[in-house]
């Protein structure tokens, strides 16, 4: 592929498809998840993403509403998405060189802590940028789920 059809910024090394990569939970899926999808969709060309599957979820300390088969279908479905793969564990380092990644992206809540600044050394010596986004304000599965449970709690026929 020559530079004069196509200027697409870094998305093509040396006429080679980039890829990247993305994990998440996706439960209750809203606007900050598309955003997310979209952001990422905008620096490669094939964007992968891995959904976690129930048992990493209670792993870590969750518990996801939806289930995990009508999670990763809804993340497949999604436009942005050009594969939707289980998330069994935590390494994602070694899911972006089994993928070929060339960028991981995450949320910018990590951004600056001790812990990330180290995964970028590890990950730029295997050629992978990670790339923060900033979360959508206001907005969280957690916090859809809050405001659900205070709306359960109320008898809803005294509101009538």
């Amino acid at each position: 592929m020559d530079n004069t059809t196509k200027q697409t910024g870094e998305h093509h090394h040396q006429g080679q498809l980039v890829i990247g990569y993305t994990t998440g939970v996706y439960d209750l899926f809203h606007i900050g998840h598309l955003n997310l999808l979209k952001n990422a969709k905008g620096m490669c060309d094939y964007l992968v993403v891995g959904v976690t599957v129930d048992e990493l979820v209670a792993y870590k300390g969750k518990k996801a509403m939806i289930p995990f088969e009508d999670r990763i279908e809804i993340v497949r479905s999604c436009k942005y998405v050009d594969a939707a793969v289980p998330q069994y564990d935590m390494d994602k380092l070694t899911a972006c060189k089994k993928l070929g990644a060339k960028f991981l992206f995450v949320g910018d809540d990590w951004y600056g802590t001790e812990k990330w600044q180290n995964y970028e050394k590890e990950f730029a010596k295997e050629g992978i940028k990670i790339v923060y986004f900033p979360y959508t304000k206001g907005i969280s599965s957690t916090k859809i789920n809050e405001a659900l449970d205070a709306v359960r709690k109320h008898d809803l026929r005294d509101l009538k």
